[in-house]
């Protein structure tokens, strides 16, 4: 038999037009609208202020996929790994970082099942992409993750970064229509800065997101400043390079803006020395730019090592002698595979 359409991927203006034409009055399409993404229901008997024959009509011919979750893991400082079950039984991981003492609640969501960007790095990267995430199934990971915040902190989530399984901006359009619906006042009603979508490297949807004039602040996943060593850890490099980079991060900070953030995994003795340090604050002289130095989180299948403290404290210092904003990140969740590089929907 075949299966039902999502009544979320409709547009409002659709849901407007199927609705009159059925002869319901066009504010109901507010009103199922409202139910659909404001209050999230999970069915359509749920929404209350409907007649019953115009739910029954909706449950007829269409149907509502929600996530599910499927797992969750606590890990020892605080974070929170789920992993969610889609309507086709694929899975994907979203993860909530807390720190309470600065009121900051961040959930990190995935655009993708898998990824096909094979960085040696990652973990999600081994993971073939089996297919993108629709605007609802990313929607949802945020309310759910908010809904847990709130249980278990009190708070809810303050921010939202694209920096889970998957490559944001080869998902372009179902990522940023999540992002209108999560800032909307018919949806969760965030501001727009409170986003981050986190690149590895695509110069033509980096420009794209600048012509659109998007909002929301954007990460570059770097982890090497130069193109033989960036290559060889991610691939993505041969055919987007750091000269092409760098031009379309220029054009989008003209256009936009916009914070733009290096993302940077130390591994020892790969990237690391003074001179890797140089060749990265030449990177971060053309607009402003927050470096976050992040440690490197051990999966299988790759034989590099993170960084010692030291190596990394020498690095962060030499940048910041150079005037640069540095931050450096210790990993959250390593010990439920949810810090960074980890996702991989393992058991």
């Amino acid at each position: 038999m075949e299966s039902k359409q999502d009544i979320r991927l409709l547009s409002k203006e659709k849901l407007e037009e199927l609705l009159i034409a059925q002869g319901e009055a066009k504010f109901r399409a507010n009103q199922v609208y409202e139910w659909l993404w404001k209050k999230s229901a999970s069915s359509f008997d749920e929404m209350s202020n409907l007649s019953k024959d115009l739910r029954d009509r909706l449950d007829n011919n269409f149907e509502l996929r929600k996530l599910k979750e499927d797992l969750v893991q606590h890990s020892n400082d605080g974070t929170i790994k789920t992993r969610f079950a889609l309507h086709d039984n694929s899975k994907i991981e979203s993860v909530l970082i807390p720190v309470p003492d600065d009121q900051r609640f961040t959930v990190c969501v995935s655009s993708q099942v898998g990824c096909s960007l094979a960085c040696t790095f990652c973990a999600t990267g081994k993971m073939k992409r089996i297919r993108n995430l629709d605007p609802g199934e990313i929607y949802d990971q945020v309310v759910l993750v908010n809904k847990q915040s709130l249980e278990r902190f009190g708070h809810g989530l303050t921010n939202v970064v694209y920096m889970g399984m998957g490559e944001p901006l080869l998902n372009y359009a179902n990522v940023m229509k999540s992002i209108k619906l999560l800032s909307s006042p018919e949806g969760l009603h965030m501001s727009a800065k409170r986003f981050t979508i986190s690149t590895a490297g695509i110069a033509k949807m980096i420009r794209k997101l600048a012509d659109d004039e998007s909002k929301v602040n954007l990460a570059l996943s770097l982890h090497a400043a130069d193109d033989v060593k960036r290559n060889e850890i991610m691939p993505i490099n041969e055919q987007n390079n750091l000269q092409s980079l760098m031009d379309a991060l220029s054009y989008y900070y003209s256009i936009t803006k916009n914070r733009i953030s290096y993302e940077y995994i130390t591994f020892q003795g790969f990237n690391d020395s003074i001179e890797d340090a140089n060749n990265l604050a030449k990177l971060c002289s053309r607009f402003p730019v927050r470096v976050n130095i992040i440690e490197y989180n051990p999966i299988g299948g790759f034989d590099m090592i993170k960084s010692s403290k030291d190596r990394i404290d020498q690095f962060a210092l030499h940048l910041r002698s150079k005037g640069i904003m540095v931050t450096v990140r210790r990993s959250r969740g390593k010990d439920i595979d949810a810090a960074c590089g980890q996702l991989a929907n393992k058991e």
